[in-house]
């Protein structure tokens, strides 16, 4: 990977790192479900019309629009909004690299390797502690946290739609799958924030809408998003996956430190803990045991 694609694939990094921080700040006088269908809106229009429409069938962009984008960031932003910490909230988002593992596993017939089968065993490990360390009181609301596993498992079901979705014979470009399945979710997010904030409360956020709202609706679909995805996707298709997927790793990382530094969370000890944990396990899904490849490898 050429010195400039690195460091576009770290600004992605940091841009999805910084994500979480972003919601945890835009939800301060907007309901959650409101201010995800407002992003979903702004990512759609007006990039709809300069993006061609993807030519696969209507079933499997549902299927995505539906798990990945409704169904993820409906439970993230109302885990957030239950007071989940926006840090651990971008770790513990991941563990949709495990979900998605185990789904494949069922839908593709994909065989795990016994990276996986550690990997996956040392993460749930992590999660249970983080349960505990949840149901002794400390500062992690229960609700938040089965929300944000919700919102990992609505991730790795959308991973598996994307999958069928590049199998298709017209396998879409990136933007244009991004683009045009931010259109499934936008009344779904409108109509459940309806039923469960009402209109006077969803007006009232519209009408008292203030600068760090827009902002962050600004970076929550623009740059999280369309420039976000739009790199990635890039990336992806210039460079061997593995070159490339690694490095989402890095996002709790930023997670946990923005959130650390801008709104001055921290982890207790068995938090840090179960921490190390899904981080560890995440590693040993991408990387096996090795902590470096041997010299011939690299070369």
């Amino acid at each position: 990977m050429s010195r400039k694609d690195g460091l576009l694939a770290l600004l992605v990094v940091v841009v999805w790192g910084l994500n979480f921080v972003v919601i945890k700040v835009g939800l301060h006088n907007m309901p959650p479900l409101m201010l995800a269908g407002l992003r979903f809106l702004l990512v759609a229009f007006p990039a709809i019309f300069f993006v061609a429409r993807p030519r696969v069938p209507l079933k499997l962009l549902l299927g995505y629009g539906l798990t990945i984008s409704f169904g993820q960031f409906a439970f993230l932003f109302c885990a957030i909004n239950f007071g989940m910490p926006a840090g651990l909230a971008s770790l513990v988002l991941q563990a949709q690299a495990f979900f998605t593992i185990v789904l494949g596993a069922f839908a593709f017939g994909e065989r795990l390797q016994g990276k996986q089968v550690a990997g996956i065993a040392l993460a749930i490990f992590g999660v249970l502690v983080l349960i505990e360390a949840s149901l002794n009181g400390q500062h992690v609301a229960m609700t938040g946290f089965m929300l944000t596993l919700a919102a990992a498992l609505s991730w790795a079901c959308g991973n598996i739609f994307n999958k069928k979705i590049m199998q298709h014979a017209e396998r879409p470009a990136v933007m244009s799958l991004v683009v045009w399945s931010a259109l499934i979710p936008i009344i779904p997010f409108f109509l459940a924030s309806l039923f469960l904030d009402g209109a006077e409360r969803m007006m009232q956020s519209l009408v008292s809408l203030d600068t760090t709202t827009v902002f962050s609706l600004v970076y929550l679909a623009f740059v999280a998003t369309i420039v976000g995805y739009g790199i990635w996707g890039t990336l992806l298709g210039r460079y061997e996956t593995w070159r490339v997927a690694p490095l989402s790793l890095l996002v709790p990382v930023v997670g946990l430190a923005s959130a650390a530094v801008l709104l001055d969370e921290t982890l207790t000890g068995l938090q840090l803990l179960g921490a190390v944990l899904i981080m560890a396990g995440l590693y040993i899904n991408v990387f096996g045991f090795r902590l470096r490849k041997p010299a011939q490898a690299r070369g």
